[in-house]
């Protein structure tokens, strides 16, 4: 389990819709460079990037 930032999850999605979800692994990969699990950070960007941002949350 890992925690990201809404700047890390923008980063992450942006990569996803504009270069494709491996683009979107590599930036994840940068973030967290200890997991090694490809097949899981597939699913984890894609997660990632269908979040959406809450609104009119600020902590």
């Amino acid at each position: 389990m890992f925690c990201v930032s809404e700047a890390q999850a923008a980063v992450i999605r942006t990569a996803f819709e504009q270069r494709g979800e491996l683009s979107a692994v590599v930036e994840l990969r940068r973030l967290f460079p200890r997991v090694g699990n490809i097949g899981w950070l597939g699913s984890a960007s894609r997660t990632i990037a269908a979040w959406q941002p809450v609104l009119g949350y600020s902590h």
